[in-house]
């Protein structure tokens, strides 16, 4: 297979000579939803078709020519990748399978259901599965709370929820209708169908997770949380949703209730002792906030018909802005504003009327914009020549040790903040004079020689920062800078540190002969 015909159709690609990024596979937006509509189509026992095709992709891999070849080792790692995948979330799956509602078909005589809460239950610590209902999906507030439209609070935390070891996690309703009259259509599902079924959608509910908490390593737990919880209550879902929404239900609410558990607020860097942070007022001090690798973002190709990516609602600048929404507000305003979802349907998924819903959004959009920058363009720009050129020169300074260029490409009213660690800089003279100790090597506070390699992420430029540390030939991971670029100045620094680097594709040291 190769990259000059459509996948679809097979008719010639158009040419792409002098243009950057990547290579088209469909001719036209038409093939595209058409893919998208036929990999949504496929039958539910994908698993061995991914592995016949494997199979089918190996036996035609041929070493020439080079194009060819290529591109067929990129299919065949795709697949692979793929069935990878499936066989994470099927082994993780498998290890809860103790807990998959065992006891709802005991027949007369057996022990309550341990979704029925008892008086013990009441004391129960707060769980990390969230509640389900037989078609919604997760539920996450009591009827005070569902119809009310006010925000999450620490008072919330009192309501009362099952143990998260107990067989089940379906609350009593007055409509659940018993699993053994009335099963959904993948209440069958093995681990390994059930993988296949819910992973296509894994990056996808990756950035909405890492919307509503800031943090990728929490993103990836309440992904899992997420596939495990639909895993428990796949016998209550009847298919009158799409999958994808249903899933995005669940997340929503494993969501929020992380919020509620962690309880997690923005606060103001503090000034410490012995250090010039500058004289302007002190940001805010967003500890959990990490970066997103850009490389692991959806393609068009993966969901072409929804509005989940998009580059300004990914950049740093907003994802802290959001971060000062209430857990509630941030979800109206992830699910109308960004996902595209009509009011009724964020009332399904978050349990609130259509009022309600309205009433969040309407004070979630004014704070949101206090918080961003007053001209849109600094947020939503794209990358070009020039900011590169600018990525290029910060690298060379810092690589040659020379503050006087580093400091040339710094705005007047540069901002450097490292989370989660206190350290904060505003204003050019006060992140100079903190470099120029670390850069100087007739310093004590020295800090080494340094590498850089470029990255991309939350939408912007990033270099990974790696030091040779005086005495060692090896260069270690030492920082993830993030950059936000205005014309040829670079106005925000937000350092982080390095353990996210194989995400971002970065090794974790470089030779010191590069």
């Amino acid at each position: 297979m190769t990259d000059a015909v459509c996948r679809s159709c097979a008719k010639p690609l158009a040419g792409r000579a002098g243009r950057a990024g990547r290579s088209s596979v469909y001719c036209s937006a038409a093939c595209r939803q058409k893919a998208y509509r036929e990999r949504q189509a496929a039958p539910v026992d994908t698993v061995r078709g991914l592995i016949e095709e494997v199979g089918r992709q190996v036996e035609a891999l041929v070493p020439q020519p080079p194009s060819v070849f290529y591109s067929g080792v990129t299919d065949l790692a795709a697949s692979v990748g793929r069935l990878r995948r499936i066989a994470r979330v099927a082994r993780d799956t498998a290890k809860v399978g103790s807990v998959t509602r065992a006891d709802v078909t005991k027949g007369p005589g057996s022990p309550a259901p341990a979704d029925e809460p008892t008086t013990a239950d009441h004391d129960a610590p707060h769980p990390t599965t969230p509640r389900t209902s037989p078609d919604q999906g997760p539920r996450t507030r009591d009827s005070v709370t569902r119809d009310s439209g006010t925000d999450d609070s620490a008072t919330r935390d009192s309501v009362t929820r099952p143990s998260v070891t107990r067989p089940s996690v379906t609350r009593p309703s007055a409509t659940r209708t018993s699993v053994t009259q009335d099963s959904g259509p993948h209440a069958a599902l093995g681990e390994s169908d059930f993988a296949a079924l819910v992973e296509p959608y894994r990056r996808e509910l990756r950035v909405h997770c890492y919307r509503m908490a800031g943090s990728y390593d929490d993103a990836e737990d309440l992904v899992q949380e997420t596939f495990l919880c639909a895993w428990r209550a796949r016998d209550g879902f009847a298919g009158r949703a799409a999958v994808r929404t249903w899933l995005y239900r669940i997340a929503t609410n494993a969501c929020l209730d992380f919020q509620r558990r962690t309880a997690r607020r923005p606060r103001r860097y503090e000034p410490l002792p012995g250090m010039n942070h500058g004289s302007a007022e002190p940001p805010a001090r967003i500890t959990w906030l990490q970066p997103y690798p850009d490389g692991d973002l959806p393609s068009a190709d993966d969901q072409p018909d929804a509005v989940a990516v998009s580059r300004e609602t990914m950049e740093l600048v907003f994802l802290a802005a959001i971060q000062h929404l209430p857990p509630r507000q941030r979800a109206v305003l992830v699910l109308r504003d960004v996902l595209g979802l009509s009011a009724a349907e964020t009332g399904e998924a978050l349990e609130m009327t259509v009022a309600s819903v309205n009433s969040a959004l309407q004070r979630a959009r004014p704070t949101l914009r206090d918080r961003l920058p007053r001209r849109r363009t600094e947020w939503t720009a794209e990358a070009d020549a020039r900011e590169r050129e600018v990525l290029g020169r910060y690298m060379a300074a810092a690589e040659s040790l020379d503050l006087a260029a580093f400091t040339d490409l710094l705005s007047e009213d540069i901002r450097l903040t490292m989370p989660p660690n206190p350290y904060w800089f505003v204003g050019r003279a006060a992140l100079t004079e903190f470099l120029g100790i670390s850069l100087d090597p007739a310093s004590p506070l020295f800090l080494g020689h340094w590498r850089h390699l470029p990255a991309r992420a939350n939408g912007q430029l990033a270099a990974g920062g790696y030091v040779r540390r005086p005495g060692t030939t090896v260069y270690r991971a030492q920082v993830l800078d993030v950059l936000r670029i205005e014309g040829d100045r670079i106005v925000e620094i937000t350092s982080f540190e390095p353990h996210l680097f194989p995400a971002f594709g970065l090794p974790l040291r470089l030779p010191a002969d590069r």
